[in-house]
């Protein structure tokens, strides 16, 4: 039964012979080793192009540059300036940097 020979019930149009996946057929056996390598890399490749264009469009991450980051530095600097932590000449310059 070890290969030696004949195994019964095989009546050769549907078997395919002991070598199906490490034989000559398939990239010589790397099938085995390269296809999950390439599933992995496939998945990986769609996660990465979705998050992406999720930050493309704003969908994710944080605003930057944009008017909630303007709002929270001025509302920032004007508790500072309520508080008494920078007087009112610092108060209209940092305002001017930020309006700019």
């Amino acid at each position: 039964m070890a290969q030696v020979g004949e195994i019964p019930g095989r009546d050769g149009r549907l078997y395919y012979g002991h070598d199906m996946m490490w034989g000559g057929s398939q990239w010589g056996g790397f099938g085995m080793v390269l296809g999950p390598i390439f599933m992995i890399l496939i998945v990986v490749g769609i996660v990465a192009g979705i998050i992406y264009l999720l930050r493309l469009f704003g969908a994710a991450g944080p605003a930057v540059g944009g008017h909630a980051t303007h709002d929270r530095a001025m509302t920032l600097l004007k508790e500072r300036y309520a508080k008494g932590e920078i007087d009112s000449t610092e108060f209209t310059e940092r305002k001017k940097l930020l309006e700019e």
